[in-house]
């Protein structure tokens, strides 16, 4: 019985690491704006853009619905080599705060594997705002989305926010999985930025100083590695100005965008996240999540081994049932955030799916390949 032992000496950390996570999320401040705010700062909105042409329009129109000055805002899309209609969606604009750039005319792509590094940082050079603002091409905000970045940026001076995300769905198994599971990664994220426990973000709603990014010397160093324009950025700045790293804790910055519509877009996405793991100096982070991997790994382990000792089955399911209460006490207040209390009811039973799923991205994004958006990345 040593095994199982292990395991439940595993599971009382995790306990205390759930736990952590409430208390960072909870203490994470809410940003207040003042009803008469006037923002000042000049920003510019980088959409990198592949084959989006179903959802590029809705993205400019709800940037371009923004109650923000107009003198203050630029849209630069920087068309990464689609073969779609996008480039004729986005050249339908006759707005001057929407830009199109064709990321093929910029580019000797010899030895290219970051592309979308390469378009946002395309993007960058043509621009002038104070502030860069990256999303993707298929996600929506709210009204006082740039309102409520900016007044961060004004208020404490960060030289990054990293601002919230939320996941559509259709009810479907598939995407309420990938809501749930998003949506705790959302609250790890303001978690660990107020408890200091490791940085992460996401780069369909990120902010950050052009000052800064430029004093950074922007992607270069890692643009070798095809995803991380988001957290890699992040680990530079984060080196260079240490504490000057902010989260955006805002319900009205809220971005949205839909999940994968199916398992194997939604693996592949998975494993592209995981592959930028382990690839910067964050030692905090690295080891939260090397110990939920061997977690998860764990139970993965004393599943299989209850087919040769039903011993086991007690012990896993004691493992379980309390792994599924602590998650549930982290996730509720952060469900309440995002609205989405509702979804709770199902989430222990995905637990088991839940789990192999993290063994399996977690060895594929560390040692395998992945597909995205038509290119096959190492």
């Amino acid at each position: 019985m040593i095994f199982p032992g292990f395991c439940v000496l595993l599971l009382i950390a995790y306990i205390v690491l759930m736990m952590l996570y409430l208390y960072g999320w909870l203490k994470q401040p809410l940003h207040h704006m003042s009803d008469d705010y006037v923002p000042h700062t000049s920003i510019c909105i980088i959409i990198a853009a592949r084959n989006e042409e179903a959802n590029i329009g809705k993205c400019i129109d709800a940037i371009l619905a923004q109650q923000y000055p107009q003198s203050l805002v630029e849209i630069v899309v920087v068309d990464d080599h689609s073969t779609d209609g996008t480039a004729a969606v986005v050249n339908t604009y006759k707005d001057d705060r929407v830009r199109y750039i064709n990321l093929a005319a910029h580019m000797n792509e010899e030895g290219v594997v970051a592309y979308k590094k390469k378009a946002i940082a395309t993007g960058i050079v043509y621009s002038t705002g104070e502030l860069i603002i990256t999303t993707d091409a298929d996600c929506t905000a709210p009204s006082k989305w740039l309102a409520h970045i900016t007044a961060k940026y004004e208020q404490e001076q960060p030289v990054l926010i990293v601002a919230p995300v939320d996941f559509t769905n259709d009810a479907s198994l598939v995407q309420v999985f990938q809501s749930l599971d998003f949506m705790s990664m959302q609250g790890i994220t303001a978690a660990s930025h107020y408890m200091k426990m490791g940085n992460m973000s996401n780069g369909a709603n990120l902010a950050f100083s052009r000052e800064a990014y430029l004093q950074v010397d922007g992607y270069n160093g890692i643009d070798h590695l095809a995803s991380g324009d988001d957290y890699l950025l992040m680990m530079k700045l984060q080196k260079e100005f240490p504490s000057r790293i902010g989260y955006l804790k805002s319900k009205a910055a809220i971005v949205s965008t839909p999940p994968q519509p199916d398992w194997l877009g939604f693996y592949r996405q998975r494993v592209r996240w995981a592959s930028k793991s382990g690839k910067y100096d964050d030692q905090k982070m690295t080891i939260v999540l090397s110990f939920v991997y061997l977690f998860n790994l764990a139970m993965f382990v004393l599943a299989i081994g209850c087919i040769f000792n039903k011993d086991y089955l007690l012990v896993l399911g004691v493992c379980i049932g309390i792994k599924i209460a602590a998650e549930l006490i982290y996730l509720y207040p952060v469900a309440r955030f995002f609205n989405k209390r509702r979804q709770l009811w199902v989430f222990p039973l995905l637990q088991p799916l839940h789990i192999l799923y993290i063994v399996l991205v977690g060895f594929a994004g560390f040692t395998g390949t992945y597909q995205w958006k038509g290119r096959t990345v190492k």
